[in-house]
């Protein structure tokens, strides 16, 4: 049961972050120039993810909420309406 409950608490946290990282790109970007590539890699390291966390029970948590944060966080940072903030920024 406690297996089943932390795979269900990751679970629930991939797709809020996912869900989150989604409309903050639909809210600055707009349709036009949605990156779903982004979007693809997200939902994939996400499955990965937890596929890991429920197959290795030593796995925690919290470790895994907080790599999959982070790895929000990198592919994030690679699409173009941060890259042109960035650029905007040092010029």
């Amino acid at each position: 049961m406690k297996k089943t409950l932390g795979t269900i608490v990751v679970t629930a946290c991939v797709i809020l972050l996912t869900a989150t990282f989604s409309f903050a790109e639909y809210a600055v970007a707009g349709a036009a120039s949605f990156p779903y590539f982004q979007l693809g890699c997200l939902i994939v390291g996400g499955l990965i993810i937890i596929s890991l966390k429920h197959k290795y029970e030593k796995i925690y948590t919290n470790e895994a909420v907080g790599v999959f944060a982070l790895y929000t966080v990198l592919v994030a940072l690679f699409t173009n309406p941060v890259v042109e903030a960035l650029k905007n920024l040092v010029s």
